[in-house]
């Protein structure tokens, strides 16, 4: 396993360049980048100056691991509108292709929607599963792998209904991206662990809390996230990929979360 960050939680008025450099400093091996709208990064950034960028992060020894975000363009694959979910597709496959421009092997979806008044569960679940049968080929052809991860979004609340949908979706291209902190509130992180572990493509590294009904986002190893069982699940499930943090600086120093993601690889071998 890699120590990872997410350039999520890293300052975004740091250039690609910064990014790289304070990620080597601070303990990191690998990096998840995203790219955003008028940005250094861009899902429209030419295939030339993509691999420059990769090229940075080779020269420092960082790997690009995966990539997260739009960009802000559309991303919505469980809409009804066909012109939007085709859009959603079209935004989709260029993820894919900046990804492989930078030699990550996967980005991150969150499915770019959610149910609501006038879009009901079992339509929501039916356009998301159509729209990821259509794009696992696209996925396959360039060996991109697509990961989605459960947001809070009302859809997917389950570790048997993640992996019942990603087994109807059936492309070993697309498959789930675990963040531990996310499904704590309400499940044991290490049971999704389990049951989705032979689906698990990336893996984010962040706690969770929750004491008198208030959320928090602590840093890891201080929340109610069971560290030791989730790390023996990953390992049983085979996964061997970046433990990536989604930790801001605010609530712990990079320096720190990286101590602690070493900790986690650790319990790993355990």
């Amino acid at each position: 396993m890699k120590v990872g960050l997410s350039a999520l939680v890293t300052p975004k008025e740091w250039s690609f360049a910064e990014l790289v450099k304070q990620a080597k400093a601070t303990g990191y091996e690998a990096l998840e980048v995203v790219p955003r709208e008028g940005g250094e990064l861009t899902l429209d950034t030419p295939a030339e100056a993509l691999a420059a960028l990769a090229q940075v992060a080779a020269d420092a020894g960082i790997e690009i691991t995966s990539l997260c975000g739009s960009g802000g363009k559309p991303a919505n694959l469980m809409t009804s509108s066909e012109a939007e979910r085709h859009a959603g597709i079209e935004t989709a496959k260029a993820m894919l292709r900046t990804a492989k421009a930078m030699g990550a092997d996967t980005i991150l979806h969150t499915l770019g929607g959610r149910p609501g008044r006038d879009l009901y569960y079992h339509v929501a679940y039916a356009n998301a599963l159509r729209s990821l049968q259509e794009l696992a080929p696209f996925a396959e052809e360039i060996g991109v792998n697509v990961a989605i991860e459960y947001v809070w979004n009302g859809f997917l609340t389950s570790p048997l209904e993640m992996a019942q949908f990603l087994d109807q979706v059936g492309s070993p291209r697309v498959g789930f991206y675990f963040d531990p902190g996310n499904m704590r509130i309400f499940h044991h992180s290490e049971h999704w662990a389990r049951i989705c572990g032979r689906h698990i493509q990336k893996v984010h590294a962040k706690d969770f809390s929750w004491e008198n009904r208030v959320v928090q986002w602590p840093p890891l190893l201080k929340g109610q996230v069971d560290f030791p069982a989730v790390m023996r699940e990953l390992r049983a499930a085979g996964y061997d990929g970046a433990l990536i943090s989604e930790v801001p600086p605010s609530v712990a120093s990079l320096e720190e979360t990286a101590a602690a993601i070493r900790q986690l690889i650790e319990m790993a071998k355990a």
